[in-house]
């Protein structure tokens, strides 16, 4: 039985010491609960809707997938589960990947077991939390690193498909956009798809990048 007022977490890592250390950082905090623990995408999935926690935090490379993918189908059920990302590595793509699946936070392995648990009130709170580490690296690889793709790609994109572009630069995830224009979250994942096939890309974070690379060269 949960407590009243107290910030619910569910637990997602492959590696059991890992778990039981993070388990035990959060519990001795008064108004923090674990209702939960897996360790592996497949029991998360199951386990994560059944306690509804306000907050899961997500190891990113799992044996059986990845805690990307679980947040990401996660919240397509139920947006009121925030869910924090934790790794050993910070990967510009999977913190890419992490903001498209509607994630509130990326943090490093590293990190100090006091700004473990502010990171997890903060995201309980309603608050956006990225790893400034990782952050930078993505925004110095944007100023910097890839150039942006060509704007004749774009003139290939129809009206729709271009909104559905700019939704997903918002970080919104197909049920989102397809709740913004009124469309089936099928109709949107199929305009997704194609849209990335006219850019040359494979990936949402792909698409994301692109997005804020054009809007930080238009100032």
């Amino acid at each position: 039985m949960r407590e009243e007022g107290k910030i619910t977490v569910f637990l997602l890592d492959d590696h059991e010491v890992v778990r039981r250390g993070v388990h035990e950082l959060l519990s001795v905090e008064p108004d923090i609960e674990v209702v939960g623990e897996a360790g592996t995408a497949e029991e998360a999935l199951v386990r994560i809707p059944a306690v509804k926690p306000d907050v899961a935090v997500l190891d990113v490379r799992l044996p059986d997938g990845s805690g990307v993918e679980v947040c990401r189908e996660v919240r397509s059920q139920d947006e009121s589960v925030r869910c924090l990302m934790l790794t050993s590595f910070a990967d510009d793509e999977a913190l890419f990947d992490a903001i498209m699946a509607g994630a509130s936070g990326y943090v490093l392995k590293a990190i100090r077991g006091n700004e473990l648990l502010t990171a997890v009130r903060e995201v309980a709170a309603g608050k956006s939390l990225l790893d400034p580490v990782a952050t930078a690296r993505v925004l110095e690889r944007l100023r910097d690193g890839n150039s942006p793709k060509r704007d004749d790609k774009l003139d290939s994109l129809t009206d729709q498909e271009r909104r559905i572009l700019d939704l997903i630069g918002e970080g919104l995830t197909n049920r989102a956009i397809g709740e913004r224009l009124h469309l089936a979250e099928k109709t949107i994942k199929n305009y997704v798809s194609s849209l990335l096939s006219k850019l040359g890309m494979e990936r949402r974070s792909q698409a994301a990048a692109y997005v804020a690379r054009r809007q930080a060269e238009r100032g």
